[in-house]
C-alpha cells in the first residue's frame, strides 16, 4: 500500500544532462524537459522543498577533454558552463508549471543567474522556491554527482535522489549484461567494495561520512520522483555501512 504523505521535508534531486535529451542525440528534448518539470511541481506541491543539480553532458562532458586535444581544467569549466545552460532552461519549465524557481550557480554568471551562497539558496528554499544549482562545485576534477552530494550536506537535505534511465543500482550495466543482478538496498561500503560505478565514488564516501541516503531509479517512469518521495519502494536504497 502506497503512502500519501511526503516522507522528506527536503530533498535534492540530481538529474543527469543526457536525461534532458529525451529522444534527440544532443541538446534539450522539450518534451522531456517539461515532463520533469511537471513531476518537480506536484512533488513541490506537496510541501516538499526541491532542490535539483542538473549535469551538462548533453551539451558538454569534461571528462571527454582529450578527445577535443583540449587541458581536462578548461573541459570541465566548459562543462559547467553547460549545466548552467540545463539549468535556466529548467527553471522557465518550472516556472510554467506554476511553482517559483531559482538558479545559483558556483561558476560565477552574474549577470545570467545568482551566484551559489549558501545562506541564500537556504532562505530561497524557506520561501518555498524550487532551487536550481549549476555551476557543479565550481572547480574543476569534481562531478556533478559529486557537487550534488555536498549541496545536498549543505542545504540539509534528508535525501539525496540520483535519477538514471535504469531501475536503480545493478551488478553491472544491465542494457549491456541481461543477467546483471538488481539492488533493492546497498551499503555504502558495498557499493565502493563492489566498484558499482551507479554514483561518483567521491560522492559516496561523502554521503557515508555524513549518513546522507542515496536513492537511484528510474526517472524515466512517471511518477517515480512522487513515489521516493512518499515512500514506495521504488529504485536502490544506499545507506548505512
Amino acid at each position: 500500500m502506497s503512502v500519501s504523505r511526503p516522507q522528506y521535508r527536503r530533498i535534492l534531486l540530481k538529474l543527469s544532462g543526457e536525461a534532458l535529451m529525451g529522444g534527440t542525440s544532443y541538446g534539450i528534448d522539450p518534451e522531456m524537459l517539461n515532463a520533469v518539470a511537471n513531476e518537480i511541481h506536484e512533488v513541490h506541491s506537496l510541501g516538499v522543498d526541491v532542490a535539483l543539480v542538473v549535469g551538462g553532458g548533453n551539451i558538454f562532458r569534461g571528462l571527454r577533454a582529450s578527445e577535443y586535444g583540449m587541458r581536462r581544467v578548461l573541459a570541465d569549466h566548459m562543462g559547467m558552463a553547460a549545466t548552467v545552460i540545463n539549468a535556466i532552461a529548467m527553471a522557465e519549465a518550472i516556472r510554467r508549471t506554476g511553482s517559483e524557481p531559482r538558479v545559483m550557480s558556483a561558476l560565477e554568471m552574474n549577470k545570467v543567474v545568482e551566484p551559489y551562497i549558501c545562506a541564500r539558496a537556504l532562505r530561497h528554499l524557506e520561501k518555498g522556491r524550487v532551487l536550481l544549482l549549476a555551476g557543479g562545485t565550481g572547480c574543476p576534477y569534481f562531478s556533478t554527482d559529486t557537487a550534488a552530494a555536498v549541496r545536498a550536506l549543505e542545504i540539509g537535505a534528508e535525501v539525496l535522489l540520483k535519477a538514471t534511465k535504469v531501475d536503480g543500482v545493478y551488478s553491472a550495466d544491465p542494457v549491456k549484461n541481461a543477467s546483471a543482478s538488481f539492488y533493492t538496498n546497498l551499503t555504502y561500503r558495498e557499493i565502493l567494495e563492489r566498484n558499482l560505478r551507479a554514483l561518483d565514488l567521491t560522492a559516496v564516501v561523502l554521503a557515508m561520512e555524513q549518513g546522507l541516503p542515496v536513492i537511484v531509479f528510474n526517472f524515466l517512469t512517471r511518477g517515480n520522483i512522487r513515489k521516493v518521495i512518499t515512500g514506495e519502494k521504488v529504485g536502490t536504497l544506499i545507506s548505512g555501512g
